[in-house]
This record gives structure tokens, sequence and C-alpha cells, in this order.
């Protein structure tokens, strides 16, 4: 049995059926569309196309810097992706990692999605995880694009969903949308420009929306918000000042030339003729004695150079960035210097991490639930690579000294970046050597001689001249 939905906006209550609903996520999904694309634009480097810029500008470079743009939303979201990596999970109640979570990771490709999922959150203000049965009857998580989803939260509750929907369009624009709800799924697509679908939906056995938003910035109110939100009307100035800089550099920047008292020429119809072809290779030279020759000082493009110097400032403070990320004084920070520039980008990108993770364990969470176990909130850990970055020796140099405080050898692996799978493999590795010690103790590290000490030193006897008989004898 199918059915027809009513065109989107169209009058009624609260929804309370999947044609109501599929309705009202989708007047959503359209009203959010145009905003999200332009933050995804933007981060792409497709920026607003000079519409403050004067007619000059078209006119004196036309088509030439169309694709132009200097482009710091890709620099300000990269610097913080780049330092969020998902090692693996583990249970609260044991300290090592689980298997049964790594291989749930692993199977859905996970390594390289949920780098694109913290990338689209932070660029569009969210993402999503998706939890359904795989073709195997195991968990199969799909990340998905804000550019294709609404949701509806439950009144008052920052986490439960009542719906969640999915919108796709194919190469021959049909369009296909799934509808989640709590009990079921629906199916739709558009047939003659109507959305059509089963009245029956797929039921749904998880008793929960399978769909999970990994939120940026999230607040109490509001919807979450872009790393670019802010950003957006500096990155704007940037361009603006370059542009105008690139005009002046044309109209301007050539010092522009004067005479007086020279007669002025004029063509059949009364135009005036211009007196001289101004090039590098040109003399100008006059016959009439009061003739006189100047020219204008140039545009002084260091005063854009400053603008735009300071308009990054602004840009490096409103996005917590170091400023030698932005080249800014071309010096590069080292040691404690850098350690302290990067201090605001190390805490941001923890801030995303710890919102992030939350979504992540919600996410797991339902992937076990596919497979049968119902854990309790709580009950995974998201173990996160640790985002400051250090010189090996400084970073060997710090676990050091943490195992003379008695930290435990599997908690220093996990510090120093080693991943779940090789922690495992040190394990084995080391019941294997501890064996071969065992039964070859001669392949044990030998103790390093200590040196003489002053008192053994003293009580040698002393070697007399039978050393130097010896190499007489030896004829050395």
């Amino acid at each position: 049995m199918g059915y027809e939905i009513e065109t989107p906006g169209a009058a009624f209550g609260v929804p309370d059926t999947p044609i109501q609903w599929l309705q009202y996520l989708l007047a959503k999904y359209e009203g959010n569309l145009d905003r999200i694309k332009r933050f995804a634009e933007y981060y792409e480097g497709d920026h607003q196309r000079m519409m403050f810029a004067q007619a000059k500008f078209s006119n004196a470079f036309g088509e030439a810097f169309s694709s132009w743009s200097d482009n710091f939303c890709g620099l300000i979201v990269d610097s913080v992706n780049e330092r969020m990596k998902i090692e693996g999970f583990r249970m609260a109640d044991t300290p090592e990692a689980d298997n049964a979570a790594q291989k749930i990771w692993e199977r859905n490709f996970l390594d390289a999605d949920s780098n694109a999922a913290h990338l689209d959150a932070m660029i569009q203000g969210a993402s999503y995880g998706v939890v359904w049965w795989g073709e195997d009857g195991g968990p199969a998580i799909t990340i998905e694009s804000a550019e294709n989803m609404a949701v509806q939260y439950m009144p008052g509750s920052r986490r439960e969903l009542v719906a969640a929907a999915k919108f796709l369009t194919d190469d021959w624009g049909r369009q296909y949308a799934t509808l989640w709800m709590a009990d079921a799924v629906y199916e739709f697509e558009t047939y003659d420009g109507d959305w059509v679908g089963s009245s029956e939906g797929i039921p749904n056995p998880l008793g929960a929306i399978p769909v999970v938003p990994i939120n940026n910035r999230s607040r109490l109110t509001g919807d979450p918000l872009s790393d670019l939100d802010s950003i957006i009307p500096l990155q704007d100035a940037i361009n603006k000042t370059v542009a105008d800089a690139l005009v002046a550099s044309e109209y301007a920047a050539w010092p522009q030339r004067y005479v007086t008292g020279l007669e002025i020429q004029e063509d059949a119809d009364g135009n005036p003729i211009e007196p001289f072809r101004v090039a590098v290779d040109k003399l100008l030279q006059a016959e009439d004695p009061g003739a006189s020759f100047g020219q204008f000082e140039a545009a002084d493009l260091g005063n854009y150079s400053t603008l735009v110097t300071m308009l990054v400032q602004h840009l490096a403070s409103a996005s917590r960035i170091p400023f030698h990320y932005f080249l800014q004084g071309a010096v590069i920070p080292s040691g404690d210097a850098i350690t302290s520039a990067e201090a605001g980008l190390i805490s941001k990108t923890r801030e995303r991490m710890l919102h992030f993770g939350e979504a992540w364990e919600r996410i797991m969470l339902l992937a076990f639930r596919v497979m049968g176990q119902d854990l309790e909130p709580g009950a995974i850990e998201v173990l996160w690579r640790d985002p400051e970055h250090r010189t090996e020796a400084q970073h060997i140099d710090s676990l050091v000294k943490k195992l003379s405080l008695g930290v435990p050898r599997q908690q220093l692996w996990e510090d120093a970046g080693y991943s779940p799978s090789q922690i495992s493999r040190f394990t084995s590795m080391l019941e294997q050597q501890e064996k071969m010690q065992e039964q070859f103790p001669s392949i044990n590290p030998q103790p390093a001689k200590a040196a003489p000490t002053a008192e053994e030193e003293a009580d040698k006897a002393p070697r007399g001249n039978s050393e130097n008989a010896a190499r007489e004898k030896a004829g050395v």
C-alpha cells in the first residue's frame, strides 16, 4: 500500500505520523542547506566573489583572478583536525583496549571516516553516525554529512532524538529519503515530483533512533556552531584588502607623469590627442621651451600589507591558531616558545575531543546493541592520541620520568602513541622474550663493569721496570 506526501510547508500540528515527520524534516533540511553549503565553500576556498569590489577590478583583470582566494579557512580547520586521532576504545572495567570494539571500528573503515566526520563537524557544525545491521549481521556504521541529514530532538533534551531523516539525489534527479523512528524505519522516493513510499516501515529492533549527531561547539541552547562562523567576515575583509592592493598595483603603483606649458592638440572631432606614448624605453621631449615635465609619487602598497597583517592577527586570535601558522614575522618558534604558542590550539583540540568522544561512545553503544549486548551508558571510553606535538627526545624523557613514579608500562605505551594492536603485540612479544631469556641466559644483557675506585687503584702493586724490560726484549 502506498501514499503520497503533502508538499513541504503544509500546515499541521506536531507531527505524529511518518508522512508528517518526513514533511517536517524535509522543510527543516531545505531551510538549513544553503547555510551549511556556504561553510563548505569557504573551507574549500570558494569564497564570496568580490561583491564589494570596484568595477575597476573587473576592468583591470577580467577573469585572471576569478578562481583566486587567500584561503585561511582551510588552515584553521585542518590545524585542529590533524591533531585528533582515535586509537581505540576501552571498557570502563578493563585497563586494556577492547578487541571487539577495535574490530567494529576497523571493519567499518572508521580510521579514515572518523577523520572525515570530525572535519565536516568543524566545518558545518555537525556530522552524523548511523548504526544498523550489515549484510553479515554485524554492526554497520556509516558517517553522513549535514548536507544530507535533518534531525529533531526531544523537547528539553540535547541528545535524545524523536526522528531523523537522510535525503539523497541520484544522477538522474530522483530524490530518496530514509526516515528513522524509534519503532520503525521508512523508505521514500520521488515519483513525478511527489514523494511516495510504503505505509509499513521496517521494524527497528534497537528501540531508539540509530542516528547520533557529532556536534561541534555544542551549546546549551541553539544549534551547534561551525568553526568558520566567526571567521568568514575576517576572511572576506582579507580578500577585499588584497583585491584592492591588486587594483592599486595596476593603477597607482606606476608613477603618473604630467607636463605643463604644452599646447593641447585636438583631432577633427575636437577630442584631445595624447601627445606621448609613455613606456619604460620611451623618452619624453617637447619643442616648446616653456614645457615642464614632472611625476607624482607612486602609491605605497605597504599600507595594504599592514592592513592584511592586522586582519590576520585578528584571525589568529579569533581562531586560537598560533601566529607562526600564518607565518607572522616569518620566524618559527622552537622549544618552550612553541609549546607556549600552541597552548590555545591544544586546549581547543581537547575541547573538540571531549564533545566528539561523547558521540563516538554513543555510536559504539549502539553497535554493541546490534550485536546483542546492551551496555550501560559510560561503559565505553574513547582512547585519543595525544594532540600535543613534541620532539621524540622530550616525549620519551617524560615517559621515563613517569615510569620512576610507578606508572604501569601499558599506560606509558598508550601515552607514547602506540595503537591498541601494537600494545597487544608488545605483551605477547615480552612473554616470548622472557621465555628465551630463561632458556638461554647468555643472551641476557650483561651489566657494564664498574670503573675501579680510587682506593682500588691505590692498592695495586707498582709495575716497576719489568714492563720496560719486556719491551726491550721484544725490540719495541
